[in-house]
């Protein structure tokens, strides 16, 4: 009976699967448990990804006016408030905090405690710091848990834009017959209007947050040759715009790092009147100029200022065929016509992009200029609106910056200098390397 029944035992296929099934759901249940911890730690890595990139935003942003240390200290609480040090212990130190400059041709980043063009963080959980990533099924493995690291480089840069071309917060406007050239760049935060017969020719720039939102004539790409071509869907911060008012304010006070190269004298008032000659100003020194209710500064026509910052809350206006050379005009005047010009108003010496000999005019009102404007090496940036009118020619460098419109009429010619450029006012702006 009992070898009967073993032989019955033996023989019986019903369970033949049970020995497989063990072995492949323990399977099961390692390759999920893997599965698990290692999505565990990917999740821990991406958290740490992005308080690291949020951190060296902040210290770079930072740095811009502060020390290091202030920049570090900063960067340490924004990572503090993105991964709480209660939960998950220290995963961003002082040290973890590296300015330097990057090299982005050859991906290298050096280190140098006085820049203020890049910054190198390191965040991790690691073992050493009692933070590593615990894990689930690999500890019974001997696993216990991952040390997990990032790294995150951000670098200052400019936008082209910003340094020559024409960029508008609001509408930008241009009319026919104007030619631009040498990689210039038309921008507008809201859209750009453009009429007939106008010559984009390769590299120039024509860019919107919404390309679609370009205003032309039915027959526009037709008669505007290169305009297609040089569409592109962008946008801006206004960041110097932004910091117009701190710019006028550190040239009143002649302080900061806003001083015009030229400018070794200090400050020196002046008398204000309408009927202003170039005998009023001290040469390579802040002149100051304030009006009782919206009177007038009026130059003579022809003059040639040099050498000057003037500071002023009174309205300017600009006399036939005047030249500014190593000159900065600000305004605190927020006239829609704070700064006009009837005709003929050159903006820095006709140099061919040299070094210096440039100039700027500031405003928290608008810019008006009639026709004939000429910049070489010039810069105007507005709160308001800045309109001129035909004949223009910025063929050896053009910045025009306005928070509000920008209205630019007929037969203009723009270009770029590259060179020359140097007095501009320009603002960092931020973006991860690596």
């Amino acid at each position: 009976m009992i070898k009967q029944r073993y032989n019955e035992f033996r023989t019986r296929e019903d369970g033949a699967m049970t020995a497989l099934g063990l072995f492949m759901s323990l399977s099961i249940i390692v390759i999920g448990g893997l599965a698990i911890d290692v999505a565990n730690a990917m999740m821990a890595r991406t958290q740490l990804q992005v308080a690291a990139d949020a951190a060296a935003h902040a210290a770079l942003y930072k740095r811009e006016f502060e020390t290091a240390d202030d920049s570090k200290a900063f960067a340490l609480a924004l990572a503090e408030v993105n991964m709480p040090s209660g939960k998950y212990g220290s995963v961003m130190e002082a040290d973890d905090i590296v300015f330097g400059v990057w090299d982005a041709a050859a991906q290298v980043f050096t280190p140098d405690s006085s820049s203020t063009t890049a910054v190198m963080i390191d965040s991790s959980r690691i073992a050493s710091r009692n933070n590593s990533v615990g894990t689930y099924f690999l500890k019974f493995v001997g696993l216990g848990s991952w040390d997990v690291r990032t790294q995150s480089v951000f670098e200052t840069y400019r936008p082209w834009c910003f340094r020559e071309g024409f960029l508008g917060n609001e509408r930008v406007d241009i009319q026919s017959n104007n030619a631009y050239i040498n990689g210039f760049c038309i921008h507008s935060n809201d859209h750009v209007e453009v009429n007939s017969n106008n010559d984009f020719q390769t590299g120039v720039i024509v860019s919107m947050p919404d390309k679609n939102m370009l205003v032309i004539p039915n027959s526009g790409f037709a008669t505007n040759l290169g305009l297609y071509a040089a569409l592109r869907d962008s946008a801006y911060q206004m960041r110097i715009v932004n910091r117009l008012q701190d710019i006028i304010a550190d040239l009143e006070a002649d302080r900061g790092d806003y001083r015009p190269h030229y400018i070794k004298l200090g400050i020196k008032p002046m008398t204000a009147r309408n009927n202003v000659v170039m005998s009023d100003f001290k040469e390579k020194a802040v002149n100051t100029a304030y009006c009782s209710g919206n009177k007038t500064l009026k130059f003579a026509n022809g003059a040639s200022l040099r050498n000057v910052v003037l500071v002023t809350d009174c309205k300017i206006t600009f006399g036939n065929n005047m030249s500014l050379e190593n000159v900065v005009i600000a305004s605190w005047n927020t006239d829609a016509k704070s700064i006009s010009a009837p005709n003929g108003l050159r903006i820095g010496e006709n140099d061919d992009c040299e070094p210096f000999g440039g100039s700027q005019v500031l405003t928290m009102g608008g810019i008006d200029i009639a026709a004939g404007l000429q910049m070489f090496g010039g810069q105007l940036i507005a709160k308001g609106d800045i309109s001129f009118a035909a004949e223009a020619n910025g063929i050896q460098g053009a910045s025009i910056i306005a928070a509000g419109e920008i209205d630019g009429t007929s037969n203009s010619n723009m270009g770029l200098c590259g060179s020359g450029m140097e007095g501009n006012f320009e603002a960092e702006f931020f973006r991860l390397a690596i």
